[in-house]
Order: C-alpha cells, then sequence, then structure tokens
C-alpha cells in the first residue's frame, strides 16, 4: 500500500493512508489475532458476521426496491 505525500503535509497523508487501512480491515485483523481465538468462538463469530452481512445486502435490496 502506498500514500504520497503532497506539499509536505503528512498529516493528511496519514488521514488516507489511515483510511485505506480501514478500508482493508487491517485494524480489525490485528484485533482479531491479538489473543488466541478458539475454533468454536471463530465459527459463531464467522456466522454471525454472515447474517449481519445478509441482512444488510438485503436491506439495502429493498431500499434500492422502494420497499
Amino acid at each position: 500500500m502506498e500514500v504520497s505525500v503532497r506539499d509536505n503535509n503528512v498529516d493528511q497523508a496519514m488521514k488516507v493512508l489511515k483510511k485505506k487501512l480501514q478500508r482493508e480491515g487491517v485494524f480489525r485483523e490485528m484485533k482479531l489475532r491479538r489473543a488466541f481465538e478458539k475454533p468454536s468462538e471463530r465459527r459463531a463469530r464467522e456466522r454471525a458476521e454472515a447474517i449481519r452481512r445478509g441482512r444488510k445486502l438485503e436491506r439495502k435490496r429493498l431500499e434500492r426496491d422502494g420497499f
């Protein structure tokens, strides 16, 4: 990942870098890897994430279709 610094504006470049890392999910990944996660906990978390994603997609679809 690369971010260019324009006009010696390092603060703006840091802001852009943080936003890119956030979008890629790097911070979430770091948080998950801090401690060991049991396989059963991992499955439960992934299942819950899939349910949330599905509900969000359904909500977006209904909103787009005008319901």
